[in-house]
């Protein structure tokens, strides 16, 4: 169901039923790229219908959204208003989407963050499809926003991702731990050493998840306790980001130990961080047979290093 709130222009109301949900996606990009051309190329059109688009937005709602300046564009007030209603609404719709096309097809999508699906292992996969032939699986990849990857919004009926994070509701299966590294640059002072620690990062900028992100899973990625002061540093959405970031930059990211880096970088153990665990997480509360199926063949393929929490 769409909510029933509406964005108030001046005099003006205009219910959320009689906006275009494409306008409001087009929208959203511009407001987080603040560029109409890399705007354009994140929706894969061309720029000028992406600013009729627009256009036609601020029209419909009788305000303006963005100031248009020769380097980008600015939310004015009433834009940064729209954007926080606009993320809202556009969630809802894929979740209602998700939740309509799962009653009507024997699917189970699985939610993964960067290549966790990958790390599960494709004997994983073969045990399942063996077990539920003609059964759909969707793979949904997250960003770092969402340790759940999709689990706690109903995107996703399992996930394959890594703890720490905010377990409520949630039951999880450790799959592996692996030790935690730190990234580094191979011409980096530090990069030539078995083990690190976060003493001798303390002047670097570190990696930031986004405000709102959970909190347990914010602190930990950040070399930090939970409620910790977070050290300073840009915020990154994605491992290629992250990576980037420290080819480019020097800025300091974490990662599981084992991982293929691209050329240039590094990974060195960080000492007293405790390991990161793979795991396989669902709702607790969740009867649906294909989780059941799904979560018994990771146990039995798994064995003795499978552990539900």
């Amino acid at each position: 169901m769409l909510p029933t709130s509406l964005v108030r222009s001046g005099t003006r109301r205009v219910p959320w039923a009689r906006m275009d949900l494409r306008l409001l996606r087009y929208f959203v990009a511009v407001a987080e790229e603040r560029h109409f051309g890399r705007a354009a190329a994140r929706l894969h059109m061309s720029q000028p219908p992406l600013s009729r688009a627009i256009k036609q937005l601020e029209a419909d709602l009788g305000t303006v959204l963005l100031r248009r300046s020769a380097t980008g564009v600015t939310l004015t007030a009433a834009g940064t208003l729209l954007y926080g209603e606009a993320r809202t609404l556009l969630e809802q719709a894929g979740q209602a989407r998700a939740r309509v096309a799962a009653a009507g097809a024997s699917r189970i999508t699985v939610g993964t963050i960067a290549d966790s699906a990958e790390e599960a292992g494709a004997r994983l996969a073969a045990a399942f499809r063996q077990r539920n032939p003609g059964v759909d699986v969707r793979i949904r990849e997250a960003d770092f926003t969402d340790p759940t990857a999709g689990l706690r919004a109903g995107l996703a009926d399992v996930a394959v991702t890594r703890t720490p994070f905010d377990r409520t509701g949630i039951t999880t299966l450790v799959l592996r731990s692996d030790p935690v590294g730190v990234v580094l640059r191979a011409d980096d002072p530090l990069a030539g050493r078995d083990t690190v620690h976060a003493r001798d990062l303390a002047d670097r900028q570190w990696f930031q998840l986004p405000e709102g992100t959970d909190p347990v899973w914010r602190a930990y990625w950040n070399g930090i306790q939970p409620g910790g002061e977070l050290r300073d540093g840009p915020v990154v959405r994605t491992i290629a980001e992250c990576l980037q970031g420290t080819l480019w930059n020097g800025t300091v990211g974490m990662m599981p130990m084992g991982h293929a880096l691209p050329e240039g970088l590094t990974c060195v153990r960080l000492a007293g961080v405790p390991a990161s665990r793979l795991v396989l997480a669902w709702n607790s509360a969740s009867s649906d047979p294909l989780v059941r199926s799904f979560t018994r063949i990771a146990a039995a393929n798994y064995g003795p290093v499978a552990s539900a929490k």
